[in-house]
């Protein structure tokens, strides 16, 4: 047997080792004997066995709720939606009442299931196995729900959104619609990646209804503001990722906005004249991207000047269909073409493009 002296890591180094290992996220519930209902949360939830129907979690010795887990006779898990991730750190935490605030249904024994779950399954625990220092529970499922919620999805440390795999065959049912669909999914992962690795706020943008419209953020150590959300509909002519596309959309494409915003007076910080706007887009196509640095239009939402950088992202046939836009203090923010930023920016959406591209291209 290896000893603790023959080990090469230690536990954080472990811990982090098995992080990689992406996983769903459950609250297991469960009742006292008095009652009481109590839950945790929990990713250890794994399955054993069809036929019998086995299922498995662990739980540590030192866990507050280990007595009454060891104790009782059935539990549920309740299988996290995506949108429940406040859900999921207050069950992590200990302390006050954690179903005060929560809606719940009685299931099997007086065995609360949590609402707005992606799933559920109602157990008998059968067994009960040590494993260092944890315990390792087996419950024989006897009822479960499926409710057709996404789940949600936890690895490296943080909350994850689940996403279909987009390398393989485009459907012949595929439209305009699906194929953006499926680049936002391409390019969310990569931009989660380029967040992580550059420690700075990124905004993944398309042509909507209405505009330039933010459909995903990947937000930095230390967030540019607490008022980032998708959905989010931005002007042409003063956010980097409006200029984006109107430098690489068709012109009829964008020419109702901008002209709309010209009437407005909407771009007069950085567009006083309209005659200058067609030459300062051929810049940015020149550049290959957007840069604004230290603009104050967006003081209200963020609460500070900010600087941004947008890139633009292309389809099989060359087309534009994402902005990948940065954002940040001006102070902090790094726009020089050389950086870092710049060139990852760069280099993320031509991958992305690139796979986009070859998305399409499968028979």
């Amino acid at each position: 047997m290896t000893t603790d002296t023959q080990r090469s890591f230690d536990a954080r180094e472990l811990r982090q080792v098995l992080g990689s290992f992406v996983t769903g996220v459950t609250v297991i519930t469960t009742v006292d004997a008095e009652g009481k209902p109590h839950g945790l949360t929990a990713n250890s939830f794994s399955s054993v066995s069809l036929d019998p129907p086995l299922i498995l979690w662990s739980q540590s010795l030192n866990a507050p709720s280990h007595p009454v887990f060891r104790d009782c006779e059935r539990f549920s898990v309740n299988i996290l939606a995506d949108d429940q991730v406040h859900v999921s750190n207050r069950f992590a935490k200990g302390g006050a009442d954690k179903f005060a605030d929560t809606m719940v249904e009685t299931g099997l024994g007086g065995v609360p299931l949590l609402a707005g779950c992606a799933a559920h399954l109602e157990c008998r625990k059968v067994h009960a196995y040590p494993g260092g220092d944890h315990v390792v529970f087996i419950g024989e499922v006897e009822r479960v729900q499926r409710h057709g919620r996404q789940p949600l999805v936890f690895g490296g440390g943080r909350y994850l959104v689940a996403q279909p795999h987009d390398i393989g065959p485009v459907g012949v049912e595929s439209t305009a619609n699906i194929a953006r669909l499926k680049a936002v999914r391409i390019a969310t992962r990569a931009m989660a990646e380029l967040s992580d690795e550059l420690d700075e706020t990124l905004g993944l943008g398309v042509w909507g209804n209405h505009g330039p419209t933010i459909v995903r953020w990947e937000e930095a150590s230390k967030p540019v503001s607490d008022n980032l959300r998708t959905g989010l509909v931005l002007p042409v002519l003063t956010s980097a990722t409006g200029l984006a596309f109107a430098a690489w959309l068709p012109r009829q494409t964008t020419a109702p906005f901008v002209d709309a915003e010209f009437m407005q007076d909407a771009g007069g910080s950085f567009y006083p004249d309209p005659s200058r706007l067609p030459q300062q887009l051929e810049l940015f196509r020149t550049d290959g991207y957007v840069r604004l640095v230290g603009t104050d239009e967006f003081a209200d939402l963020y609460g500070q000047s900010i600087s941004a950088v947008s890139v633009p992202v292309f389809d099989a046939d060359g087309a534009m269909v994402l902005a990948l836009t940065a954002i940040g203090s001006r102070e902090r923010l790094d726009t020089g073409p050389d950086g870092k930023l710049v060139s990852g920016l760069r280099r993320c959406s031509a991958g992305i493009s690139q796979r986009i591209g070859s998305a399409s291209s499968n028979p």
